[in-house]
């Protein structure tokens, strides 16, 4: 039905059709549990989190939490809203998200439009689906870069007691300067101003919530050895690999892409389990969420072999639709089923030590 509908939505400008789309997850939030479908089972255990299954919705689609019910009846084994700021701001000037439909790709430099802090804090005190959330934070644009922690730490205070975990996100190409952030300094002044945060909160709460950062798939070799020389010293709960990224990858021919902003969806694949791995084979303690450019269950399977403890999706939604997320999972659990084990962790290191080196998903080059 979503392909049939496709070429109706894809007329209307891309933020249009999105808001119509969160509209209609509003929508499907308000039916009876009883009426929604039964999606395939992949329990995992991951961050102390007990999810039904690995896949979960990346920050960006549903900013400000307003269709939360929604997307959990879709069938996501978690969901991340944001990314969200201290205070509300309009993002940059439209247009400023742009389809690629042939690339299944899009471009966006829509600089953390959001309601701010205090509005999603609300939305979430008031009422969380059955499924685990995760928050991204970030800093406001007019925010100066030296000041930029204190932006985090409010994001931290206000929205910790409400997520199941946090991402600090510092690879938005959208914000200027932000990426700054990720630089060895920066990246363990700010980590460290929040642990001590989260150390705070659980000692008056007793709850202690995980930490992701979430960073580019943009580094070279050497820079992201250094930032991840930080997370490993800082002890980090969970790595998001990758953001979008500032360049072109089998869409430089395109006029579309002579927009500024980042790229996501099937063009980033390669790039995504490049860094993925490359994380892995020198991290393997700290679990990763991959995400960038999974458009179907084969994607989905090749970004867990490359390391990957957790997945996220968002271009490939608007591409495939609400179906994309059943048919990554039933093909996950044909996977899973081939290696001969019903525990999707079990059957994930099974794969993984069967490949043979022909196959190279699990890729460490990077340049």
């Amino acid at each position: 039905m979503y392909k049939a509908l496709r070429p109706w939505l894809f007329r209307a400008p891309p933020e249009t059709a999105h808001k119509g789309a969160l509209v209609a997850l509003r929508a499907l939030g308000l039916l009876p549990a009883g009426a929604r479908a039964k999606m395939p089972r992949l329990p995992v255990t991951t961050l102390g989190l007990a999810l039904d299954n690995p896949l979960g919705l990346a920050a960006g689609f549903d900013k400000n939490g307003c269709a939360l019910q929604g997307l959990a009846a879709l069938g996501f084994g978690f969901l991340e809203v944001g990314t969200v700021t201290p205070r509300a701001q309009p993002g940059n000037p439209r247009p400023r998200l742009f389809r690629l439909p042939e690339q299944r790709a899009l471009i966006n430099r829509l600089g953390f439009n959001n309601d701010g802090m205090d509005r999603l804090a609300a939305r979430l005190r008031a009422a969380r689906p059955a499924v685990p959330i995760g928050v991204n934070i970030g800093k406001n644009r007019d925010t100066p870069l030296p000041r930029a922690v204190d932006d985090y730490r409010l994001g931290f205070a206000a929205l910790a007691p409400y997520a199941d975990y946090i991402t600090v996100n510092l690879s938005s190409p959208n914000t200027p300067g932000l990426r700054a952030l990720q630089e060895p300094e920066a990246a363990r002044e700010l980590l460290g101003a929040l642990y001590e945060d989260r150390s705070a909160l659980e000692r008056r709460s007793g709850r202690r919530v995980p930490i992701a950062v979430k960073i580019a798939p943009d580094f070279a070799p050497e820079a992201l050895e250094s930032l991840l020389g930080v997370l490993k010293e800082v002890a980090c709960d969970a790595i998001i690999a990758t953001n979008t990224t500032v360049a072109r990858p089998g869409v430089a021919h395109l006029r579309t892409a002579e927009e500024q902003g980042g790229l996501s969806g099937a063009p980033l694949n390669i790039r995504a389990r490049e860094v993925i791995s490359y994380i892995f084979n020198r991290l393997p303690e700290i679990p990763i969420i991959g995400v960038g450019g999974i458009v179907d269950a084969e994607e989905a399977w090749r970004h867990l072999l490359a390391g990957a403890s957790l997945l996220q999706i968002y271009t490939g939604l608007i591409y495939e639709g609400p179906g994309l997320v059943r048919a990554i999972l039933t093909g996950l659990g044909e996977r899973v089923h081939a290696t001969g084990h019903d525990d999707f962790a079990r059957a994930l290191s099974a794969a993984r030590r069967n490949l043979s080196s022909g196959e190279a998903p699990n890729m460490i080059k990077l340049s």
